[in-house]
């Protein structure tokens, strides 16, 4: 496997990740993704009543995100979404740890020290799947992705763990099937809004920071 994404939530993968899937994909290259939980505490908009109809509403969109991008590989886990600092870190770093064993990517990606926006779903990810990273033998690491971009964030406490990106994709080929991914998460209308106000050079351009050994 070329690719291995491991996020918390159903949209994680799509707005910085998306294009430099459908790149490795059309290379014939195989990729995969991990979601840690169903994204049952996320803003309705009005859409369904309660966290479980969300849960099942996000898991249609993702399923339809995921048919556009073309990745056939998704584990779907369900663990509770925004509350993955109160969990054991045994069983999600156990998960990370088998996937990367079992898929044995050239690249894992995942958040940031800071999980970009300081959500705490982000920053348990990226310790729970740097934990799990550095129990592999140094010979089976795979290269380890952050996501990362050019922009600083304005909070002092996010700033301190910025990293700038190292790595950049240009993926403006597949601009148009990035953004009918994007907005197969209705559910996130919110979410796209802001980002593509914040980040709209990160829609053509996909920008990671890669661990140096």
């Amino acid at each position: 496997m070329k690719l291995l994404l491991i996020v918390p939530h159903p949209d994680d993968e799509v707005y910085g990740a998306s294009g430099t899937l459908m790149t490795y994909l059309r290379d014939g290259q195989a990729c995969g993704l991990v979601t840690l939980t169903r994204g049952e505490a996320g803003r309705t908009l009005g859409l369904c009543d309660g966290p479980e109809e969300l849960a099942r509403m996000r898991e249609v969109e993702l399923q339809a995100c995921l048919e556009v991008i073309g990745l056939p590989v998704h584990e779907q886990h369900a663990f509770p979404d925004k509350y993955l600092k109160d969990q054991p870190r045994e069983p999600l770093m156990a998960v990370a740890r088998e996937a990367m064993q079992r898929h044995q990517p050239e690249i894992v990606l995942t958040f940031p020290p800071n999980g970009s926006n300081g959500h705490p779903d982000h920053v348990t990810t990226h310790q729970i799947v740097k934990a799990a990273w550095d129990s592999l033998p140094a010979g089976q690491r795979p290269r380890l992705w952050y996501y990362a971009s050019d922009t600083p964030p304005e909070n002092e406490a996010l700033l301190s763990q910025w990293l700038p990106p190292n790595t950049r994709h240009d993926v403006s080929a597949f601009v148009t099937r990035k953004l009918q991914a994007i907005a197969c998460h209705r559910s996130q209308a919110l979410s796209t809004v802001d980002f593509i106000r914040k980040f709209p050079h990160r829609i053509t351009s996909e920008t990671f920071y890669e661990v140096q050994n």
